[in-house]
């Protein structure tokens, strides 16, 4: 046993980083379903939609600058000071892959949504769903098995972004005759598969976490 978990025999429950990890995954679910809302709705609507996720995942970035100074000036955390680490930065990296899906939706103005853009917001908003979830369940350790399961859901979530990507590269290669067209479609599903591996990242450092509790 570390001398970290030793002193955590010792101290209240933790009242610093675990709120900062739910206010993180809470906007990261408004995130996510903001751009899911965004890809639904009528192309002259979605800019304010595009702002909303750039406000958002601003608030996101914040939450992980403090949870880094909490890092900094306390000793005892709830768990190992690594994995706090590795975990706020996961979170705040599927934020920054889902911003930048709107920004080059926006940027590239993309005007035709494609089924496989929805499906994969679809995935991602689901996926951030479950980290929330988990992270309420990694706060009391009550149950190492619903973590597990959670984060295997997360898991098979990548996978399955991972396929409707593939075929939609490969539907737009073969279907786009336009060269730029090419570019921001694959662009924009890059950073929206992006997205659900960092998800699947997220789903790895709170089993790690888990299992080292257990």
């Amino acid at each position: 046993m570390t001398l970290n978990n030793i002193f955590q025999f010792l101290v209240p429950k933790d009242k610093k980083f675990f709120p900062l990890f739910e206010e993180a995954t809470a906007n990261l679910v408004i995130l996510a379903e903001t751009l899911h809302e965004a890809v639904n709705a009528p192309r002259l609507e979605r800019d304010e939609y595009f702002k909303k996720i750039e406000e958002l995942e601003a608030v996101i970035e914040e939450i992980t600058h403090r949870t880094h100074l909490e890092l900094s000036k306390n000793f005892i955390t709830p768990f190992d000071r690594e994995d706090i680490h590795s975990l706020i930065k996961a979170i705040d990296n599927v934020a920054d892959y889902m911003h930048g899906a709107a920004s080059r939706m926006r940027l590239y103005q993309v005007e035709k949504i494609t089924k496989s853009i929805r499906k994969l917001t679809e995935i991602n908003l689901e996926a951030c769903q479950l980290i929330n979830e988990g992270i309420k369940q990694l706060k009391d350790m009550n149950n190492i098995k619903i973590i597990k399961e959670t984060c295997k859901k997360i898991n098979k979530l990548e996978s399955k972004a991972d396929v409707v990507f593939d075929k939609a590269v490969a539907d737009i290669f073969e279907n786009e005759t336009d060269a730029k067209n090419i570019i921001k479609y694959k662009e924009v599903l890059s950073a929206l598969e992006s997205a659900s591996d960092k998800c699947k990242i997220v789903a790895n450092v709170m089993e790690q976490i888990s299992v080292k509790h257990s």
